[in-house]
Parts: structure tokens; C-alpha cells; sequence
């Protein structure tokens, strides 16, 4: 198949699992565009299992950028005259809200590890257990309970911080 087809076919919901997987829009933007630069310079050996493939570049990725932000946080670390100054966020209520419930899932996938965040995420865009194990290098038999067990993590997580919300 042709780098523009598989661009196509692929681009949107590999950028909605991106922006998940990492909570920024702009971050997931490069990171889809790197996955394609890296198909077209050196593509899987085999075609059915391009999707596994463009996912597992996606994540690996989306990894490596996060670490890399760690690092250079470290090195700000102390020195707020280095940080990027942003404009003021809106404020009206509804925004607020959403914003709040926004921040309370990327906090809780971002307390799962990175194959469980992985996993979650690749179920929601539709994978099959086979392509999930495949991009994750693990077991199709143990998709479904790595699967479980981050929902229940998840569930857990979100449970907490409604709860502690509500108690403020």
C-alpha cells in the first residue's frame, strides 16, 4: 500500500490515540507526522501488520518525547525566567468543569504504566486483542486481563478523586 493511502487511512485515529496517550494535541500532531517519516524511510516487513506496527511507533514515541520533557523540566528546574510564558487560560465555568474532568483521566491513565495506558487506549480505537499484543510484545491470552486490570485501576483512580472532591 502507498505512504498516502496508509496517511489516509491512518492519520486521524492514530492522532486521537496520540493526544490520549500523551494529553497534548499539538505533541500528538508531531508524533503522528514522525510515525509516517519513519514508514516512509523504513517500512514493517510485512503489511498486515502495518497497524500494530504504526501504533507501536506512535507509543514508543510519545514515550520517548515525554522522557525528553523530563529532562528538560530538570534543567529549568529552579530558573522560572527559562520557562515559556503562555497566554492566561479562559475562565468560564463550563470550561472549568471540563477542564477539571479532563485533568482527573489524564491523571489517572498517567498512573497506569505506559503498556497499560497503551492497551486502553488501542482498545478504544478499536484493535483487535491479536493487533493489541502485537504492538504492546506481549500475549494475545493476556490482552484481556491487562485490559481488566487497568480498567480497574482506572475505575479505582477516578473513584478516589471524586470522592476526595467531594469531601472538599
Amino acid at each position: 500500500m502507498r505512504l498516502e493511502e496508509l496517511f489516509a487511512r491512518h492519520q486521524a485515529e492514530l492522532f486521537r490515540y496520540v493526544a490520549r496517550f500523551t494529553g497534548d494535541a499539538d505533541l500528538a500532531e508531531d508524533v503522528v507526522q514522525d510515525v509516517f517519516v519513519r514508514l516512509a524511510e523504513r517500512p514493517p516487513r510485512r503489511d498486515d501488520q502495518m497497524r500494530a506496527w504504526l501504533y507501536r511507533v506512535a507509543t514508543n514515541l510519545a514515550v520517548d518525547h515525554a522522557r525528553a520533557a523530563k529532562r528538560r523540566l530538570k534543567l529549568v528546574e529552579g530558573r522560572p525566567d527559562r520557562l515559556p510564558m503562555g497566554e492566561p487560560p479562559e475562565d468560564p465555568a463550563a470550561r472549568v468543569v471540563r477542564d477539571e474532568e479532563r485533568r482527573m483521566v489524564r491523571g489517572a491513565l498517567a498512573e497506569l504504566s505506559e503498556k497499560e495506558r497503551a492497551v486502553l487506549l488501542m482498545r478504544e480505537e478499536g484493535f483487535a486483542h491479536r493487533e493489541i499484543a502485537e504492538a504492546v510484545g506481549t500475549t494475545t491470552g493476556s490482552v484481556g486481563t491487562m485490559i481488566a486490570r487497568a480498567l480497574d485501576k482506572l475505575a479505582r483512580r477516578l473513584n478516589l478523586d471524586a470522592q476526595h472532591k467531594e469531601d472538599r
